[in-house]
């Protein structure tokens, strides 16, 4: 193949503590081993792509790549666009009646004089590179794509670990720790955390741990009511897990009479089927996004928790709460970047030798940083409930970890 000359970047799906980060990390790793290589950005990911709407990236950003470590979201933004949806695309008017977005896309991309397109995003992202990465290949367009792994629920097959979501972790903990204190305003206060996670409940748990970290460096004056009981994580509820509604409000009306509240880690993902299954028994429409996902905002996994247990709580109040804003747009944390900056490195350097793939730790091949193949990228890796610092946590939080669920993926 051709040297690459110009390279161009995009953000896609939704915001996650890394883009930010990644974006910075490309840049300054091209400007590092190739200052001569054209840097551009097409602004709101697939959005832009088949618009021709980019940004160029000038000296004065590859020299001061850095502030970018500074900010959570992404500079160039972010759009949910899957280019094998043709009448999603026509209809919001992304491209013509009759066009093909795959060409119009890889039509743009000749047409910019593109070598290498980065894509970060999650499993819809990449699962759209992958199927814009296979039509150039099939119609020899001479472009290679690599992308990174962006997920804050940490779910996608094969990678170890998605860029982002340590950070998510932690965010949601700080957010916690402010909503907790909510139950000094009305006896029997019933609060539930909802977290981010459609199919893997691994950030809600990691969200729990990390919460259970900052209640460890705290003091407490339990004389006057302020214990670690009353902050405490009463309970987490995940997609890959089943439990007895029943037998868990029979133990968490024990911890609200004692202790005058109840707090509850639910992933919005978390009791998804029975809630449609209700819906659609009274025939109401359950909303889809392009990618055919369930809106989950609609759905309301926390509402619906919150139903099920004030009234077998005798909770006088119901607070639910939604930490998925506040932690995606986060900066990253110390360990992100670190890892961020690992795979942009190798990301770009793949991009270098005309290598296409998704940069990322292989569980499959031994945790290797590797450009692993876009056809073995898929999303809704379930969360190992077998994980031993998640059943040290529900010990120490006296809950039953219940029946393993068999995640479709």
């Amino acid at each position: 193949m051709a040297e690459v000359k110009k390279v161009a970047f995009l953000t896609a799906g939704g915001l996650a503590p890394c883009l930010s980060t990644a974006l910075a990390a490309l840049i300054e790793h091209y400007t590092e081993i190739a200052p001569e290589i054209e840097l551009i950005a097409y602004t709101s990911g697939y959005k832009g792509l088949l618009l021709g709407e980019s940004i160029a990236i000038p000296d004065t950003v590859r020299k001061n790549a850095a502030t970018l470590y500074q900010h959570g979201g992404s500079p160039i933004g972010n759009s949910r666009v899957k280019l094998t949806n043709v009448k999603d695309c026509v209809k919001r008017g992304l491209v013509k009646e009759g066009e093909n977005p795959l060409e119009v896309a890889a039509n743009r991309l000749t047409k910019d004089g593109v070598d290498v397109l980065h894509t970060i995003g999650g499993d819809d992202t990449n699962t759209t590179a992958a199927d814009l990465a296979a039509f150039l290949a099939e119609n020899n367009y001479e472009l290679t794509v690599v992308g990174l792994p962006k997920t804050i629920d940490n779910d996608g097959i094969p990678i170890r670990q998605s860029l982002g979501a340590w950070t998510a972790a932690e965010e949601g903990a700080k957010f916690f720790a402010n909503v907790v204190a909510e139950h000094n305003a009305n006896p029997r206060m019933l609060i539930i955390h909802e977290v981010m996670g459609r199919n893997c409940g691994w950030l809600t748990a990691a969200t729990a741990v990390e919460y259970r970290k900052f209640l460890d460096g705290m003091d407490f004056v339990p004389e006057i009511g302020l214990s670690r009981e009353r902050k405490e994580v009463h309970g987490v509820f995940i997609p890959e897990m089943d439990f007895d509604v029943e037998a868990e409000a029979a133990r968490l009306k024990k911890v609200m009479d004692e202790h005058d509240c109840v707090n509850l880690f639910v992933s919005e993902g978390a009791g998804v089927e029975t809630i449609v299954a209700q819906m659609e028994a009274k025939g109401e429409t359950v909303p889809r996004d392009a990618f055919g996902h369930i809106k989950l905002d609609a759905v309301n996994p926390g509402a619906w928790f919150g139903k099920q247990f004030a009234e077998m709580l005798g909770a006088e109040k119901v607070l639910v709460q939604k930490s998925g804003y506040y932690s995606r747009a986060a900066p990253s944390n110390a360990a992100d970047i670190a890892l961020i900056k690992r795979c942009a490195d190798l990301a770009a350097d793949c991009a270098l030798r005309r290598e296409t793939g998704v940069v990322g730790e292989d569980e499959e091949r031994g945790d290797e940083l590797r450009a692993i193949e876009f056809d073995r990228i898929k999303g809704g890796k379930p969360f190992d409930i077998d994980a031993p610092w998640f059943n040290d946590m529900l010990r120490a939080i006296v809950q039953t970890k219940g029946r393993r669920v068999q995640v479709a993926h």
